[in-house]
């Protein structure tokens, strides 16, 4: 690459490659890597990754990272050896959560905590629900506790007491009588990550804390050190789950936040691309290897969740944003089940041994070995550098082996039949975060990304009724094009739990102002530059007698917070949800939510595209048989990224670049649009 004043990276680690964006702040010009995971340490095919196309790390400015460290270690239980000392009584909240079962219809589930039971230890400790301490804690009990989690081989602890939230002194006070025998800084202190009403959200959030600290803390300092060795003297940036992102010692301290970062970091990407085309509405589609990642982004705005369960009973209270998961992506085994039917996923082959086409060893028919057979992938041409070919004839052996035959089909319409069973779990994803939440597909684009996910564009439009689908410029990279544009950003949320006429706002207004000088000090200490900082402001309301909040967005002016405004902005929130107010019923603040923002300098995705683009006609490299509703079809095979916009390509047609295929179905037509996303709708 050229010399310049600098570059960004962005980097997103998933479990087949490793996906890295890079741009010159200088000339515009961009770059993207595919490199496969190393994931006995995700530190060195990141770096390796780089080092290919900036040997110079120290031209690098600051390099943005969504880890999957953390939430890899939940799915796999391969977290720390964690602790708990909390209130006497109290040791199986963790374990009887909120009496859910793993399948909801079922008498049975197994569920195992994080923490051992007989390494969750009970100490003598009150507090009121007033915040009254009705007995302090003994620090030599809190010292004798913590050392025999010592002697257990814990190395983290969690120090967790009921009604913490209303006062946290007994806790403070425990975490430094703890310190003074931990031969580490893994101690985590649950109000310091959720200082928040309702005891099993707390311990889950902060005993997941404890959990992630040694294996995140460890990985990031292997991380920083390699990059030292290369010479490395930028920012290293971790994005958030919320699609901010944090100091590499923010996310030691808080590593819980890490959780689903990399997903955060697509949705965050298809945000700015849908903004910058003028697409308001969308709804966005990662596939990956192993999965697929579903996210609805209305007028403009992405959804946000108050909480979050990555596996069932791991429940992480934390704002993030809402992703709904599915077992489908491109090593997704298909196989017929006890009962006879095809089914697709949720295992997977991962990218080891792989998908039976990758040589490897595996057997098995894959979402990946379909679209082999079926002509929608080129075999000579697979993504990223991991092997030279696929072997088409080890995916029609494995197809006709474990499908085909049982079905009495033949390999193409077996192949065919793994892709509808695929694409209806998919469409099913789609409607539970549309339909299902009050909203009309037809008004929506899909945003296909991830290495699979613009195989699938057409048949998702057609089965969910979407108006169509936005294929981004490097649909293989997006996440790792979320974290340059991502911004920074913290939050901060309390319980207030108190009716509304007994609030007294003006200590909250000093209050929420306190908490947002404080969040803003920590992004200005970060180093990083801002076009502008935002702070938003919260408050979690309902009516007396409720369960569920709704979250009412107030203003701070000039003069202090004002009842009459909380009641104007409740209001307005709860007619938005719910249709109707409730008439003479006291109006409960339960929890303030502050939310600092740093905008960063926005990314022009009009520098991804040539500076001269061609006419479709001239960018056409081949032609090959495509297998589609049961009949071949002979498509043209597009070099998509030369295309100029404006351009338009009519169905069955392939579009190819390094780091994804798109198919277009037939009686679907693309256009190239000004910002070079390909537009998927249907022809004319």
């Amino acid at each position: 690459m050229t010399q310049s004043k600098g570059y960004s990276v962005g980097v997103d680690v998933g479990g087949t490659y490793t996906d890295i964006f890079i741009l010159d702040e200088g000339s515009g010009a961009v770059e993207i890597v595919k490199t496969p995971s190393t994931l006995d340490d995700q530190s060195r095919g990141l770096i390796d990754g780089i080092e290919r196309m900036v040997p110079d790390f120290s031209e690098i400015i600051n390099i943005i990272h969504g880890t999957t460290t953390g939430t890899n270690a939940l799915l796999e239980r391969k977290g720390a050896n964690t602790g708990i000392i909390t209130t006497a009584g109290f040791r199986d909240v963790l374990e009887m959560r909120r009496r859910d079962r793993p399948k909801t219809w079922g008498l049975w589930g197994q569920y195992d905590p994080i923490a051992r039971r007989d390494r969750r230890l009970e100490v003598r400790e009150c507090t009121l629900a007033d915040g009254t301490i009705l007995e302090a804690i003994d620090p030599d009990e809190i010292r004798a506790a913590a050392g025999q989690l010592l002697e257990m081989g814990s190395s983290s602890v969690c120090v967790f007491f009921i009604n913490s939230y209303a006062n946290d002194q007994n806790e403070r006070n425990a975490v430094a009588a703890i310190r003074e025998v931990w031969p580490n800084a893994y101690v985590t202190r649950a109000t310091e990550i959720l200082p928040e009403i309702r005891e099993f959200e707390r311990l889950s959030t902060a005993t997941i804390n404890a959990y992630l600290q040694p294996v995140v803390s460890s990985y990031l300092d292997r991380l920083e050190g390699g990059l030292r060795d290369h010479n490395f003297c930028g920012d290293l940036l971790i994005v958030q789950s919320n699609g901010g992102v944090m100091s590499v010692s923010t996310a030691k301290d808080s590593p819980v936040r890490t959780a689903l970062s990399g997903p955060a970091a697509g949705v965050r990407a298809a945000q700015a691309i849908a903004e910058a085309a003028g697409y308001p509405n969308v709804i966005t589609c990662d596939l990956g290897g192993t999965s697929f990642d579903v996210s609805l982004i209305s007028d403009g705005k992405a959804a946000l969740a108050a909480q979050a369960q990555i596996d069932f009973g791991l429940v992480i209270r934390a704002p993030m944003i809402e992703i709904t998961t599915i077992g489908a992506g491109g090593g997704s085994i298909a196989r017929i089940n006890a009962g006879g039917f095809l089914e697709v996923g949720p295992e997977s082959a991962g990218s080891d041994p792989g998908p039976a086409c990758y040589g490897s060893g595996n057997s098995e028919p894959t979402l990946t070995d379909a679209n082999l057979v079926l002509g929608r992938i080129n075999a000579a041409r697979p993504i990223g550098d991991k092997l030279a070919r696929l072997d088409v004839e080890a995916a029609r052996q494995a197809i006709a082996d474990k499908i085909g035959r049982p079905l009495s089909l033949d390999v193409e319409d077996a192949s065919e039949a793994i892709l509808r069973v695929a694409n209806a779990k998919m469409a099913g994803a789609i409607r539970l975060v549309s339909i299902e939440r009050g909203h009309d597909p037809a008004k929506f684009h899909a945003m296909p990304f991830g290495g699979g996910g613009a195989l699938h564009a057409g048949a998702l439009i057609m089965d969910c009724g979407l108006s169509g689908a936005i294929v981004p410029r490097y649909p293989g990279v997006t996440s790792a094009l979320g974290c340059i544009v991502a911004d920074m950003r913290h939050d901060r949320v309390k319980t207030i739990n108190c009716l509304l006429d007994q609030v007294d706002t003006v200590a909250l207004d000093s209050e929420l102002r306190e908490v947002a000088e404080e969040l803003e000090s920590v992004l200005r200490r970060a180093s990083v530059k801002f076009e502008g900082i935002e702070t938003h402001y919260e408050l979690d309301m309902l009516y007396l007698g409720q369960t569920h909040t709704v979250s009412a967005e107030v203003k701070l002016s000039d003069e202090a917070l004002r009842i009459e405004t909380i009641v104007g902005a409740f209001e307005a929130a709860y007619l938005a949800s719910y249709g109707r107010l409730l008439e003479n019923i006291p109006m409960r603040v339960m929890n303030y939510r502050v939310a600092v923002i740093g905008r960063r300098p926005p990314f022009d995705l009009k520098l991804l595209g040539p500076s001269l683009g061609h006419p479709a006609c001239e960018c056409i490299i081949d032609e090959r048989d495509i297998y589609c509703d049961r009949q071949w079809h002979t498509a043209p095979i597009y070099n998509r990224l030369p295309i100029a916009s404006g351009e338009t390509v009519n169905g069955p047609c392939l579009l190819e670049q390094p780091d994804t295929t798109i198919f277009i179905d037939p009686g679907l037509q693309g256009r190239v649009d000004d910002y070079w996303n390909l537009i998927i709708e249907r022809a004319s």
